[in-house]
């Protein structure tokens, strides 16, 4: 019987490939490999913007602002400014705690109606009451009186009020004051439509400092503004001798009020006419040097309350004048 011939692949059986990659062990490769891996496994520190870093130095940094600048910041993006309107009220009271320390205690706001007991408002927003106030409500060309359905018409707060409007015009006028240009003068029971515009104006910046302490701590800015341009402006003026504050270059560059808190002239004059700027230089609502003490006294935010008490004894009077009078 013949045999069959069988080629070499049959006898050897079927080929596996069991090739492995050789591994590097080299001293240069190992390095490598520990500092790709060491790469992957670092977080990427470097902030891609101001809200990538932590919450609380985000809130740090927004506090060496100035107003202003914290409302251009807004304006850059939703996210900003859905962060700055979260945590207005801690910023704006950071940044007034540092710069606005005189300021704030001269210019406090007034109390809204809402905010007022309702058992008193009716004594507040009497008829009869109103009546008896508008001696403080319309003297002025260059201050919107106040809406009593809003604000509250105790004393300190139409002051507050009052003070507060001439602030926002004080501030619109440094252009004229400090280039020689006249301010425009309004006769005597003349009303003017760009007046009444201007004035409408400033109250509706108020309105909005009433409800947003970012807009309060910016007139309190534009304020601090005012004064210091005006003081500068003054001594300048070798013919003028009169005592006022002593303020450094650095001191006006610092953006922060606290040479205010130094000894200086009276500056509590409400300036009744616009007429009044040409020789106005700061304007310290709320306050009065004590010799004894050496430092400014100023008004405490609880006289507010204490109006309201004395408008409520004023209605109870009343009530029971008019009943004794029915009997």
């Amino acid at each position: 019987m013949r045999k069959t011939d069988v080629s070499d692949d049959e006898e050897l059986g079927e080929l596996e490939d069991r090739t492995e990659a050789l591994t590097l062990r080299s001293k240069r490769t190992e390095r490598a490999r520990k500092r790709q891996a060491k790469k992957a496994k670092k977080p990427n520190r470097e902030p891609r913007d101001l809200l990538s870093l932590p919450y609380e130095l985000v809130l740090e940094i927004l506090a060496l602002l100035r107003p202003s600048d914290v409302f251009n910041l807004m304006r850059v993006s939703r996210a900003y400014h859905g962060f700055i309107a979260q945590e207005e009220r801690r910023i704006s009271r950071d940044i007034t705690s540092w710069r606005y320390v005189c300021l704030e205690k001269c210019f406090r706001l007034p109390v809204l109606m809402q905010n007022i007991d309702p058992s008193i408002r009716d004594y507040v927003q009497s008829p009869e009451r109103q009546e008896l106030l508008i001696i403080h409500k319309k003297p002025y060309q260059h201050v919107q009186a106040p809406d009593p359905a809003e604000v509250c018409t105790c004393l300190t707060c139409l002051l507050r009020w009052s003070s507060l409007c001439l602030v926002v015009d004080f501030a619109r006028w440094q252009w004229n004051l400090e280039n020689g240009e006249p301010i425009p003068m309004i006769p005597r029971g003349k009303h003017p439509e760009w007046n009444q515009t201007l004035i409408a104006s400033n109250a509706t910046i108020i309105q909005k400092a009433l409800r947003s302490p970012l807009w309060h701590a910016r007139v309190l800015e534009a304020h601090l503004d005012s004064t210091t341009r005006s003081i500068r402006r003054h001594a300048a003026n070798k013919g003028n001798k009169r005592r006022r504050f002593r303020m450094s270059k650095e001191e006006m560059e610092s953006g922060s009020d606290l040479f205010l808190e130094r000894s200086g002239p009276p500056s509590l004059d409400f300036p009744f006419h616009r007429d009044n700027y040409y020789m106005l230089e700061a304007y310290l609502p709320n306050r009065g040097w004590n010799a004894d003490r050496e430092s400014w006294m100023y008004v405490p935010a609880e006289q507010h309350d204490t109006d309201l008490q004395y408008i409520v004894r004023w209605a109870e009077r009343r009530q029971k004048a008019a009943t004794e009078a029915g009997a």
